[in-house]
């Protein structure tokens, strides 16, 4: 490291303090409440009968320090925990004259301290900290970005100088990001609740959670690219997982009739504002049900954890949108293509039949795309963006979903549906197909027709083939990003404002 002058006074502040017998990095500390438990306590001790500036409520507080101010025998500073902040008043006649001084010459703002004493209300009427001991606990040695906030004194206008808002700065650094911007950590508690919420609900319908191998020998369950890696001592090449489906989809071969996972998966593919190479996930595999059971258990799923962030179901706005996330409609898929393109791709079986109706209808594509690929691109360009409300979309070409049933009626369509909300895909889900010759006989038609280099080209995997032949209960499986939910539900368009450490480009 090479230190700024300033970062270089800072660490000759620590030399000082070690040369009076002060540890700036004590191994323990001994804090009695979080600052919010204190105010609760001085609260209820008022509300009890006591005088507020004689509560009796002793307090010994850690955090970190947000601003001091120097009136000559009194300082006034505030510190701040995960409770929120309170103010410290530091007499010279309680520590020293000497002390103080000390004090002001070697504390800055960020530093980390443990302050004892007892709890009042000062004149201006503000709980504070009376202390009667500070020490240090963590020296910051790097100055945190800090915002200057101006108010006008005619119109009471408050103007914010220097606040950290570049992205780039604040995704690289987001430990300083959490600790100068509280609206932050507010995203990242609800993200929280968010997977909480969902756990809940699927533990309430009986469902067992598991964790299924991230280095896996084949990659399936999702058209993308997986990431490579090499095992040295089995000299085996591994993959990280793209989904969960094929392995939880085993343990219903097992007699576990109700199986879900939410961790991590890995996309070899381009970065945006809804795709990072590695995302949260939840899926399950319920035997016996289909997917329009399936859809019921999302509703819920959704309803809750919007409840479980806001308290409702409806969020006041999202892209100048309101949703209401307690409400799905549900269309087939053919359908939504139709009233937006009028082209029913059920009436043209084949790649050269579709290729011709979008092209009288002067919509521009690859004249190599598959069929399949061009029903996607059907969906993406007119149906997609116009899905604000929550939707699902059912009924998909089979050409796009080899791990899903054919549909009764018409065996090009499988029973799968994805959910939208506000333009964006949010899950995925089907009625599974549990007929072994039927998965082979699709594996082995997608390798033909799409190849080894296209994402849709799944690749075949003889061990889960295996597994279904022992027999495969009838079951709906399902897929959604917690990430891309967490953005809807805490109001951000970019999912880098989700992730806590997202992945950047190398930096220069």
């Amino acid at each position: 490291m090479t230190y700024s002058e300033l970062e270089l006074n800072r660490i000759a502040k620590i030399d000082r303090m070690r040369e009076r017998g002060e540890e700036p990095y004590p191994h323990r500390v001994k804090r009695t409440h979080r600052i919010d438990a204190a105010r609760a306590a001085y609260e209820a001790a008022v509300e009890g009968g006591a005088e507020p500036n004689d509560t009796g409520v002793e307090a010994t507080l850690c955090g970190r320090l947000r601003s001091i101010r120097s009136m000559g025998r009194t300082a006034f500073c505030h510190i701040e925990d995960e409770g929120g902040r309170i103010q410290l008043m530091l007499r010279s006649n309680t520590l020293g004259k000497e002390w103080l001084k000390q004090f002001e010459k070697d504390y800055d703002l960020g530093d980390f301290v443990e302050a004892s004493g007892s709890l009042m209300l000062t004149r201006t009427g503000e709980i504070t900290l009376l202390v009667s001991s500070l020490r240090m606990i963590s020296k910051a040695i790097r100055a945190l970005p800090s915002a200057k906030e101006v108010v006008d004194e005619e119109t009471g206008e408050r103007t914010t100088y220097s606040a950290f808002d570049n992205p780039e700065a604040r995704y690289r650094e987001r430990y300083a990001d959490l600790a100068v911007n509280p609206e932050v950590r507010d995203i990242f508690r609800a993200r929280s609740k968010v997977v909480s919420s969902i756990r809940r609900t699927l533990d309430d319908h009986d469902f067992l959670e598991v964790e299924t191998p991230i280095l896996q020998p084949i990659y399936g369950g999702a058209a993308a690219r997986p990431f490579t890696t090499h095992h040295n001592q089995l000299k085996q090449e591994l993959y990280l997982r793209i989904s969960f489906e094929l392995y939880l989809k085993r343990l219903l071969v097992g007699n576990l009739e109700r199986v879900y996972e939410i961790g991590r998966d890995f996309r070899n593919e381009g970065v945006s504002y809804k795709h990072n190479p590695e995302f949260t996930q939840v899926e399950f595999y319920w035997a016996y049900a289909d997917y329009f059971d399936v859809m019921d258990l999302t509703e819920e799923m959704v309803r809750n954890a919007a409840m479980a962030v806001f308290g409702g179901t409806t969020i006041g706005e999202y892209e100048g949108k309101e949703i209401d996330f307690g409400k799905w409609e549900r269309v087939r898929l053919p359908d939504a293509i139709a009233d937006r393109t009028g082209i029913d791709f059920t009436k043209y079986p084949t790649q050269a039949e579709l290729a011709a109706a979008m092209k009288a209808k002067d919509i521009k594509f690859d004249p190599t795309m598959q069929r399949g690929k061009l029903i996607d691109k059907l969906l993406s360009d007119f149906v997609e963006p116009y899905l604000v409300q929550p939707t699902f979309l059912y009924d998909y070409p089979i050409e796009i979903s080899p791990l899903a049933k054919k549909s009764a009626d018409d065996p090009m369509i499988v029973e799968r549906f994805e959910g939208y909300i506000a333009g964006m895909e949010l899950c995925n889900a089907f009625t599974e197909l549990n007929d072994p010759i039927d998965q082979e006989a699709r594996f082995k038609y997608l390798q033909e027709m799409y190849g080894s280099e296209d994402d849709e080209g799944h690749p075949i995997d003889e061990d889960y083939i295996r597994a279904m032949s022992y027999g495969m209960p009838p079951n709906g499986g399902f897929g959604m990003g917690i990430d891309r939910l967490a953005m809807l539900l805490t109001n951000k368009h970019s999912i880098r404002e989700v992730l806590l450490f997202p992945h950047l480009r190398e930096e220069k």
